[in-house]
Formats: C-alpha cells, structure tokens, sequence
C-alpha cells in the first residue's frame, strides 16, 4: 500500500501549526474563503514529483486542462513509488477533472491531500476525490461552486452577433451539457464513495453567477463538512 500513517501525522500537526500562527484575510463577498486563496497561478497544471518528511509526493499544481488525465497517467507510471498527489488549484475543464480523479483511484492507495494554506476548487475537487485515502490538512480549503458553462464569454458574444437563433442554439446546447455534466458527477461521487447530499445540500445551492445584491459564488467546506460528506475520509 502506498499511503504512510506516519507521515500523515507529520503533515497533519504542521498544518495545525500554521492555523495558530495566523489567519488569512475572508473575502466579504465569500464570507466563508480567504480573499485570496492559494490556489496556484500555472495556466495548465503542473506535476512535480518531489520528497517530502522521507516520502515522494507528487505536487499538482494549477489549471485543470484537456490533457491533465493523460498527463497524469504518464508521470504516476514513471513514478510508481508515488505515495501521495498534494493539489491546489482554481479548476478548469471539468471532465478532465472527473477523469484525473478516476488515474487516481486506478492506483490503488494513492492519497490525496490538500496541505494548510492551499486551495483545490471546482474540478479540482474531483481530482481530489480520486485519492484512497484523502486529507485536507487544517487550513487547507476545498472550495465548491455550482458548475456553469456560462463563463465562455467568447462563445456567448459571437452567437449574440450571429442572431437570436444563434443565441438560442447555444443556450440549449449549455442547458442540456450542463445536465449531462450533473448527471456524471452524480455518478462519480457515488463511484468514490462521496456522500451525494454534497451535490444537493452544498455545491447546488451556491449561485453559478455573482449579481447585484448577492455576490457569492462559491464556499468553503469546514473540517466537520468534509468529514460529514466523506470528502475527506482519513482517521489520522
């Protein structure tokens, strides 16, 4: 097996320790998230292998791109004595999120962590699911969102400047992607052994988009949430 309880416990009493040492400014309109989370700024993830108290991690760090799975795939198989993946990162393409996390349960005992003071949100979530175990550390924050495709801004303005039948392609096209995509993470949470009251108690209830009166779209989890959900199931 590949996960060390001993090096959990290292790792989990130095993220304690750095909650005491201080604590980050919230953001007023996610009243529950730093303002600045640590989430990484590489436009494609990155994957360093790297030791860490004896062990050899591997770090993912960044934007969850189209070809993070096969990536990721490659470096594990390289790397086979791998013992833990340490994630921060904003997200990015959500399948591939959804399938990262799957070359992650295909390693049998391979944990995900999110270490104090970084951040994994959005697809990145997924990813983190993979890990058997997984932990977040104190201080380490998974951040959820209600997934939306309206964010393709470009894809929005040039079918408005095409016409409203245009227009109204494209908002059937994200409308019926959308619901796939619930469907599949209906589907992979239940695979990972991810309580689904994630879905509908959490990530559902958040507003896709920011507006006027309420500008909140995202939240981060608690250390008692993430153990109610089993999102994080490690004991150390």
């Amino acid at each position: 097996m590949r996960w060390r309880p001993r090096f959990a416990r290292l790792a989990f009493a130095a993220g304690a320790l750095a909650i005491l040492s201080g604590a980050a400014k919230m953001d007023p309109a996610n009243p529950t998230c730093p303002l600045d989370p640590d989430w990484s700024t590489n436009p494609i993830m990155q994957l360093t292998p790297a030791m860490r108290g004896g062990a050899k991690i591997l770090l993912a760090e960044g934007r969850v791109d189209a070809g993070l799975p096969d990536r990721l795939k490659s470096t594990l198989a390289a790397n086979p004595d791998v013992e833990e993946i340490w994630l921060r990162s904003p997200g990015g393409d959500a399948r591939a999120g959804n399938a990262a996390g799957r070359v992650i349960r295909s390693n049998f005992g391979l944990m995900t962590r999110i270490p104090s003071g970084w951040a994994c949100f959005s697809a990145c979530n997924f990813i983190f699911m993979g890990g058997q175990p997984r932990m977040i550390d104190p201080g380490g924050l998974f951040i959820v969102h209600m997934f939306t495709r309206t964010g393709d801004r470009s894809a929005i303005d040039m079918s408005v400047a095409m016409g409203t039948d245009a227009t109204k392609e494209l908002i059937g096209d994200i409308e019926q992607d959308t619901a796939l995509l619930a469907s599949e993470d209906n589907d992979f949470l239940i695979r990972m052994g991810v309580s689904r009251k994630l879905l509908t108690e959490v990530m559902y209830r958040q507003k896709a988009l920011a507006n006027a009166d309420d500008k909140s779209t995202r939240r981060c989890l608690t250390q008692a949430e993430v153990r109610t959900y089993n999102v994080a199931n490690n004991n150390e």
